[in-house]
């Protein structure tokens, strides 16, 4: 028993030097205590345990620090790289506008950038090419498939049937002179505002002669200068031929519309037209525009009269006056909510782009059934029908802008709310009416307007057309264009234009049958339902 005694006294000792052991292995270096039990051990390994998970935590931490903060190094230093590369790019265009205002040599002197390194067009705050890949991806997913680069291809595409070589350039406007100067997000100050361009292509080559006149083409609400693709090749031998987008359609600027009357909104129209002619150096022309751009060119020529040559207006809107059936159509409640609708601004374009991918093919049936099926004059051809209706959709879905002025300038049914025939008294312009014998704008107002005018006015109109009578009977169109500018071809040239001009190609007024009595045409409202008919314009002639 003694020895046993004395054994197990010795094993006591070995348990308490080897606990004073791993006390001291402990991370904190303290020593605990050591009872004379297996659990006293176990308490003490578990200590040592939890101090080297301190230790390990408290290293982690550090390395997150210290990866958190190389990773906002890094970010920092990519948006100061990404805010480098973009003043770049933005002196390196602005070069090459003061150089020209061709934005095809932009463009040129942008891709010279892109390849030596600067990232355009990337996310100032991404520059690596996943982003690119994001935005390519974004792009193919898109609700509403369009961009401004697809539009620039549909034009070009369309324009490559022209036979005649053009010129194609962005004119500087300037900045706009109704929307207020943007604000700067430094220092709560104001940038000047951005400066506007149109887009324009002329029609201009050392072998035209010195005598012929400038004819500028101005085309149509929801429209571009693409519509005459048509009419260039003709036109372009007897005039310096110019066609622009308006401000806020096709290919022009398209900035945040900023008009909130009537007034502001000719104003914003009018005197986009009078800089992009300051910037092109014309001094006199012959205006010419098609539906709400006649309505463009009227108030134009009303404001600059001296610039204006000739006025020509094809199927202008904004001469006709509501009628009858109209404002009983606007008692009922139909006519109240489609009045309330036009007034919140729901544009066709709206509607357009609301289809997102199904809208090329909504676009596709209406060029096939109005150009196609049922045209009043000269169909399109396959090809015609299919680089057109692909240029028509890019332009109607693109980012909305000038299209918002419909609910200023129109009351329901297209009705000016300030009538140019009221105005018309006061327009010291020779003026030619030109309408599609089917045109849906009715021709009796430009009849109206050429008796209230202090100079001579004419209404020329042009069998197997309608409304967009420059594509549909587009040789009828030449002639009377040919016939309205006869006075300004100097005698040497007059000659020959002279026997371009088919006088059989459109007649003056009302046509009228062998027994005397008006001929009644069925216009281009027969397309709409019976209830909507004579809503736009009187059934009688």
């Amino acid at each position: 028993m003694k020895q046993r005694g004395a054994t197990t006294q010795e094993e006591r000792r070995g348990r308490r030097a080897t606990g004073a052991t791993q006390g001291e292995r402990r991370g904190d270096g303290r020593l605990e205590p050591h009872k004379e039990s297996d659990g006293v051990l176990m308490k003490e390994r578990g200590a040592t345990t939890q101090g080297e998970r301190r230790a390990t935590g408290a290293t982690q931490r550090e390395r997150c620090r210290g990866a958190t903060t190389q990773g906002v190094t890094e970010m920092a230093s990519s948006r100061v790289r990404a805010m480098a590369g973009a003043a770049a790019v933005a002196a390196v265009a602005g070069a090459a506008q003061q150089v020209s205002s061709d934005r095809i040599m932009a463009q040129h002197v942008a891709a010279a950038a892109i390849a030596s390194g600067v990232g355009v067009g990337r996310d100032p705050e991404d520059t690596s090419s996943s982003s690119c890949r994001a935005a390519s991806l974004y792009r193919k997913l898109s609700w509403t498939p369009t961009s401004h680069k697809e539009l620039q291809s549909a034009e070009q595409r369309l324009l490559k049937l022209l036979k005649t070589p053009y010129v194609k350039r962005d004119v500087d406007i300037g900045p706009d002179p109704i929307a207020k100067a943007a604000k700067s997000q430094w220092f709560g100050g104001s940038a000047p505002a951005k400066s506007r361009y149109l887009n324009t292509i002329s029609f201009e080559s050392e072998q035209q002669q010195e005598g012929l006149p400038t004819l500028v083409c101005v085309h149509g609400y929801g429209a571009g200068l693409g519509f005459f693709f048509r009419n260039f090749d003709s036109l372009a031998q007897r005039f310096r031929l110019h066609a622009l987008d308006l401000i806020g359609w096709g290919l022009s600027d398209r900035p945040e519309f900023p008009c909130k009357t009537t007034e502001e909104t000719e104003i914003w129209f009018r005197d986009s037209l009078e800089e992009w002619r300051k910037a092109m150096g014309i001094d006199k022309m012959i205006l010419m525009g098609h539906s709400f751009g006649g309505y463009v060119s009227f108030i134009y020529a009303l404001q600059y009269p001296q610039h204006v040559q000739h006025l020509i207006l094809v199927g202008p809107a904004g001469f006709g006056t509501p009628t009858n059936r109209l404002k009983e159509f606007q008692a009922t409640w139909t006519g109240a909510f489609a009045n309330k609708v036009w007034e919140w601004n729901i544009t066709p374009q709206s509607i357009i782009r609301s289809l997102g991918r199904f809208g090329p093919g909504a676009v596709r049936r209406y060029t096939d059934v109005r150009f196609v099926q049922r045209s009043q004059g000269d169909q399109l051809t396959e090809t015609e029908a299919e680089l057109f209706t692909d240029y028509l959709y890019h332009t109607i879905a693109a980012k909305r802008s000038g299209e918002l002025c419909l609910r200023h300038i129109f009351s329901l049914g297209a009705f000016a709310r300030i009538p140019l025939l009221d105005r018309a008294s006061n327009l010291d312009v020779p003026t030619t009416f030109i309408y599609g014998e089917d045109d849906w704008m009715d021709y009796r107002g430009g009849e109206l307007t050429c008796k209230a005018m202090k100079q001579c006015g004419e209404v020329l109109r042009i069998p197997r057309a309608g409304h967009y009578v420059f594509m549909d009977n587009a040789a009828g169109f030449h002639s009377a264009v040919l016939h309205a500018c006869k006075p300004y071809w100097d005698e040497k040239s007059r000659g020959g234009v002279a026997m371009e001009i088919d006088e059989r190609a459109f007649f003056r007024g009302e046509r009228w049958a062998a027994d005397g009595q008006p001929l009644l045409v069925e216009g281009e409202e027969r397309f709409w339902p019976k209830k909507m008919r004579g809503l736009i314009k009187d059934e009688t002639a």
